[in-house]
């Protein structure tokens, strides 16, 4: 066997066997194997994030089941009420609009109770209210009582609708933020659908034991908020607020998927909450959005005004009173009734999947746009339907194709955009508190149309009424164009530069440029 000779430097000749090559090829192999080996450590991690955030969001949505349950099954058993308690008209309007009303309380102390004891315990503070409110209604021998019942459940949903998506907008990440904060909308349609299965199930039942079996029925969702409190952290913003930066740094461990993300989330966390306790240490928060900057107004009037066109476009009228719109446009008895309102509820549920899916893909105002003008088309066509062809089949088909085309343009786009923005756009704080305010104009408005349609239907007929929503709807696509900013792939506080002087291009001191901050997001 021959050899390869080599001169060395003395002249003399020895084998030598080449095993650079072999070397290198085994370090390749070994950085593959390491390469390999950290990719599959990078995705279980990315894996276990994204099932953390979203069994948080879940749970932090539960309370949002009680509004939707409380929307979808009042409509049918109210029908049974009125026949059992023998309330009039107006008593009916109260009783299904006054929970509008009251849940205002429950968001406006919702700011300040999630400020003070945290987003995590405000809802199970509102699980608790709210179990109590329905435990008395269910059992309630007059109005009064029901009355009663009726605010103990008010304040409770409107603690829970309040401080779902600021909780959810905390924790998420920055690129699926809009996806986790459309959860507290999917389950206000899954309620309602719940609603109106629950009218049809129990429909068969005498008038007396009926509805309160619907009634009762709600308490169950909350339940599971119990062991909810088990499962989810609080907000790492809430906690940096109160100087626990350690505990704020091993929330955003699990919910975000790089070290170096975490680093700089809170890092912009710490920077915000520095900023805003500086600049406005002595000024009370109330004090703040009564009399606001000219930039926090900005951010006011687009979260205020967004929250009031989705209600007075008229979407609770039509879930609340769907049985009252499809008996108008002819479908008779009782049991049909309900029966058409469960298709109803599922469009709802339905197409908010749809939103979910899109909303940090295609962009928070482009959903919009569609959701508006789907609106707007619908609710005309439902007003000329009711008014112009009658009760035949032409007119109960057209009547129930569009309202589920309102309610499924609702839930692609104002539905769950409207409270992602909410929770989005101001400061950190504010946010708790302003949202809250927003809350409170949803509310509001929810019970203005709830607690007048019956009147008005009457004064000016059902399709005149829906005519008018419609306009509404018109007015509300103009607000879209003008007021509201795109806020996708933005982390919260690069938002709240978007508001600031020149579009929020820079700081005032220099230190962040949003054209930077985005194109990292996009990396």
């Amino acid at each position: 066997m021959h050899l390869p000779e080599v001169s060395n430097g003395g002249g003399s000749g020895f084998p030598v066997v080449s095993v650079g090559s072999k070397m290198n090829k085994y370090r390749r192999m070994d950085s593959d194997a390491d390469e390999s080996q950290t990719h599959l450590e990078a995705e279980a991690r990315n894996s276990r994030t994204r099932k953390y955030v979203m069994a948080c969001a879940f749970f932090a949505s539960l309370n949002n089941v009680l509004l939707g349950y409380d929307v979808g099954v009042m409509s049918g058993a109210v029908l049974f009420i009125q026949q059992d308690l023998k309330i009039t008209e107006v008593q009916t309007e109260v009783l299904i609009g006054s929970l509008s009303i009251i849940s205002l309380f429950g968001s406006l102390a919702g700011g300040r109770t999630s400020d003070s004891i945290g987003r995590k315990w405000t809802m199970a503070l509102a699980a608790l209210v709210f179990q109590t409110g329905a435990a008395v209604m269910a059992v309630a021998p007059s109005f009064e009582v029901l009355m009663i019942g009726r605010t103990f459940a008010g304040i409770g949903i409107g603690l829970g609708v309040m401080i779902a998506p600021v909780y959810i907008a905390e924790i998420s990440p920055t690129v699926a933020r809009g996806f986790f904060t459309s959860f507290p909308e999917i389950f206000i349609n899954l309620g309602i659908l719940l609603g109106y299965v629950s009218n049809y199930a129990f429909s068969g039942l005498s008038v007396h034991i009926s509805w309160r079996i619907m009634l009762a029925v709600g308490i169950l969702p909350s339940v599971f908020i119990g062991f909810a409190l088990c499962v989810i952290p609080e907000s790492p913003r809430w906690l940096v607020m109160k100087g626990r930066v350690d505990s704020a740094r091993e929330v955003l461990m699990k919910t975000n998927e790089r070290d170096d993300e975490v680093e700089e989330r809170l890092a912009e966390i710490q920077l915000a909450a520095a900023h805003t306790q500086g600049s406005d240490e002595e000024r009370p928060v109330w004090r703040e959005l009564l009399s606001p900057s000219p930039v926090v107004r900005k951010m006011l009037i687009v979260g205020f005004g967004i929250q009031c066109f989705q209600q007075i476009t008229g979407i609770d009228a039509t879930v609340y009173y769907s049985p009252e719109i499809l008996k108008e446009a002819g479908i008779q008895g009782e049991t049909k009734l309900l029966a058409a309102t469960v298709a109803v509820g599922v469009t709802k549920t339905v197409f908010i999947l749809f939103a979910t899916f899109l909303i940090d893909s295609v962009g928070r105002k482009p959903l919009l746009y569609v959701s508006t003008i789907g609106m707007t088309l619908c609710l005309f066509c439902l007003s000329f339907t009711l008014t112009f062809l009658g009760q035949g089949t032409l007119g109960i088909t057209l009547a129930l194709l569009f309202v589920c085309g309102n309610v499924a343009f609702f839930s692609i786009g104002m539905g769950p955009v409207c409270w992602v923005l909410t929770s989005e756009i101001f400061p950190l704080r504010l946010r708790a508190q302003a949202s809250a305010l927003g809350a409170v104009g949803n509310r509001v408005c929810s019970g203005l149309v709830a607690m007048s349609f019956l009147s008005v239907s009457r004064a000016i007929t059902v399709g005149g009424t829906f005519f008018v929503f419609s306009l509404v709807s018109a007015l509300s696509v103009i607000f879209v164009y003008v007021l509201v900013p795109e806020t996708s792939g933005k982390s919260l506080e690069q938002i709240e530069l978007m508001f600031q002087p020149q579009g929020g291009l820079e700081r005032k001191d220099g230190e962040v440029e949003l054209g930077d901050a985005e194109r990292l997001v996009r990396k």
